[in-house]
């Protein structure tokens, strides 16, 4: 009883540590309770040098004579890049070098700023107002009525500032201001050194030029609270199931204040339709150390391919002594067990690379998930759907969504909830070239675990999240060999999860074990757990043809790879869509239309094959027919070995901006290469062990 009770008061105290930074997932608009979405708001953006607002801007008029441009409207969430495009200030940067000529963007200054109505904030003297702020890309000021109010500086947390104090009787508005962001966070950098958190990837990698967003990617929220009302904090869900029976488990804790001591807790789960689960009302403190409930007759949910995903409805609420609803969070949650295993013929002091699912061992197969859009504050919610549709009916059951990238839209998550889609997490760490070594800076360390602490408080209820990795290519210094959880930060972030999310599996990157990639001279000794790459055809050096490659396939005996991939060009029609002004050929480092993608242009090549340099298509042809023979060899020899390989996950799933080549599958409009239809015949073969379901 006295460790339950030690642990609670840990994660009690740990989530209590990071609320100043964070906020509790938003409720929806419900002006009755004091909630306000501050996103409907009439948005307008000021544009300046830098600091030159301080001396011209006039909060009270919302006027600033010296702005270079003034009054822009924009949706929130919404980018600034997006609200000038609209305005006709700057053109499509996905066309030609277009993207050149916005990184003015990111040496400004920028308000983006509305007016509060009055009701909003008419509070009794026992409330105060709070304004929440679930994600600002990436650092600023927080300005009411032209006073600073708070500061924020990290695109992976939410942030929540009191505002009452800066608030007058009538005529409020509130403002962001954008400040300048860090300089250099691209591909090619030192790891070691970064300690700003800002999404690294439109900085510029070998897939998307620089093309660096600012503005608010999230909800606003405006909350009156009552100073002593009664409510609980920190809700936290956990559910398994029995591995043979549909039967399952649930367990809850969350964190009353002082005046819901007294009162008591109601749960109930329904299912989709509506029915009872179950239902129980209890006294709230017992939720401080916890709650359980076994054997709950439940459908399990199972992964795509492999039986349905049944998902319920989990209902928390504080009622008072009259039976009064007082607050109520609400979760949608499935049952499932996951469990790892040694892969066939690994060595016992090897990771565990084999995935059960209900006792169902299951080949893990499918993309590494990208952004998809530099803007992302201005994606919609059926680009998702688009997209992970495409996807799921292709036969994937996996996705890693890449440390690279930002937290994503809680759309994605409620989407491969839904249609069976697992997702291995990254936390926001990638690799820089120069050097892969995560920062050892004590601030920086602090700083990534309340991003963990975010994550996982935010993430942990869903049914397809598989599990948590430190980041992306993270190595000890000179390369040598994947990160270790020694590591300061990459401890710091276990630590974190084995106390939030204990049941979940935590890696210390991709790849982890003692090699990064395979090595054909090591076959057979047992040292390629999970590995990376090719991103290329696997040649050899005095073989340049198919056979190598399946040579090296054939050999291959990695029990895992979480990233591979070949090259493939787009269509002629996109490529024509987005070249802008610029020609198409030649295909080669010669031509700026290319110069972003070289990684993956490979025009010698096709010359040497005896390509024509004059014909695109023949190009496009003999790249995307390159591209579907590697995969589909890579792929089908992988899940041939299963279950001496766990899984196989494509680098990389889509474009996020048009590139002429690339090794996406689907392009940036949305269409499969041809690659996509074969993989999907390999897909959807059987990706468990028939014997065993």
């Amino acid at each position: 009883m006295q460790k339950n009770i030690l642990s609670a008061l840990l994660f009690a105290l740990l989530l209590s540590h990071s609320f100043s930074h964070t906020a509790a997932m938003a409720q929806p608009s419900d002006p009755k309770k004091g909630i306000y979405d501050a996103t409907l708001l009439d948005w307008h953006v000021w544009c300046y040098r830098p600091n030159v607002w301080r001396m011209n801007f006039n909060f009270e008029q919302l006027t600033g004579s010296w702005a270079e441009h003034a009054n822009i409207p924009i949706h929130i969430p919404g980018s600034i890049q997006q609200a000038l495009k609209h305005a006709g200030i700057i053109e499509d940067w996905n066309i030609g070098l277009n993207h050149t000529q916005i990184e003015w963007i990111e040496n400004r200054h920028w308000l983006i700023g509305a007016k509060v109505p009055d009701e909003w904030f008419s509070i009794h003297p026992d409330e105060q107002i709070f304004i929440e702020c679930k994600g600002l890309d990436q650092q600023g000021i927080l300005m009411v009525n032209g006073q600073e109010a708070g500061r924020f500086k990290n695109t992976f947390i939410p942030y929540k500032f009191l505002i009452s104090p800066f608030l007058k009787e009538r005529n409020n508005n509130i403002f962001f201001l954008f400040e300048t962001p860090p300089e250099n966070l691209a591909q090619i950098g030192w790891t070691s050194k970064i300690k700003d958190w800002k999404p690294r990837f439109y900085y510029g990698w070998d897939w998307i030029p620089r093309i660096l967003q600012t503005g608010i990617w999230d909800r606003v929220l405006i909350h009156r609270v009552n100073n002593s009302q009664p409510m609980f904090e920190n809700l936290r869900v956990v559910t398994s199931a029995d591995k043979l029976k549909e039967l399952g488990s649930l367990s809850i804790a969350a964190t009353p204040n002082r005046y819901a001591l007294p009162q008591r807790i109601q749960v109930r789960l329904t299912d989709e339709e509506g029915n009872s689960v179950f239902g129980e009302t209890f006294p709230a403190v017992e939720a401080v150390n916890g709650k359980c409930w076994n054997n709950l007759t439940v459908k399990r949910w199972w992964p795509n391919g492999t039986g349905e995903q049944q998902l319920y409805k989990l209902q928390v609420a504080l009622i008072d002594e009259k039976g009064n609803q007082i607050q109520q969070e609400t979760r949608r949650i499935g049952f499932r067990q996951i469990e790892w295993s040694h892969t066939q013929g690994a060595p016992i002091d090897a990771d565990p690379w084999l995935c059960s699912v209900n006792n169902q061992p299951i080949f893990l197969q499918g993309i590494n998930w990208t952004p998809i859009r530099p803007n992302f504050a201005d994606l919609q919610y059926d680009e998702y759907v688009r997209l992970l549709k495409l996807y799921r009916d292709a036969g994937i059951n996996t996705i890693r969504i890449w440390g690279g990238g930002f937290p994503e839209k809680e759309w994605l998550y409620d989407l491969c909830d839904e249609m069976g889609i697992l997702i291995w997490q990254d936390f926001p760490l990638s690799s820089s070239g120069l050097d892969n070594y995560p920062s050892e800076d004590l601030k920086a360390v602090e700083e990534i675990r309340q991003i963990v602490t975010h994550f996982v408080k935010r993430l942990h209820h869903h049914p397809s999240l598989l599990l948590w990795c430190g980041g992306n290519e993270l190595y000890e210094m000179g390369d040598v060999a994947p990160v270790t959880d020694k590591h300061i930060m990459v401890k710091a972030m276990k630590d974190i999860v084995s106390l939030l999310d204990p049941t979940r599996r935590f890696l210390p990157g991709s790849p982890s074990g003692p090699t990064i990639s395979v090595d054909l001279d090591l076959v057979g000794t047992g040292v390629h757990w999970d590995v990376h790459g090719p991103w290329k055809l696997p040649f050899s050096a005095t073989d340049q043809t198919m056979k190598a490659v399946e040579e090296y396939w054939s050999k291959d005996d990695a029990m895992f790879r979480s990233e591979v991939g070949v090259p493939g060009a787009m269509s002629l029609e996109t490529m024509q869509k987005y070249k802008g002004d610029l020609q198409l050929l030649p295909a080669s480092m010669e031509n700026p239309l290319w110069r972003n993608v070289s990684w993956w242009i490979e025009w010698d090549e096709y010359i040497t094959s005896g390509g024509n340099s004059s014909d695109i298509n023949a190009y496009i042809k003999w790249s995307q027919e390159r591209q579907t023979k590697g995969l589909v060899m890579a792929l089908k020899k992988n899940k041939e070995r299963f279950p001496a390989c766990g899984g196989f996950i494509v680098w990389m799933g889509h474009d996020s901006f048009p590139c002429p080549v690339n090794t996406s599958l689907i392009d940036f409009d949305g269409h499969p290469k041809p690659v996509f239809r074969e993989l999907s015949k390999i897909w959807k073969e059987n990706a468990y062990m028939k014997e065993k379901h």
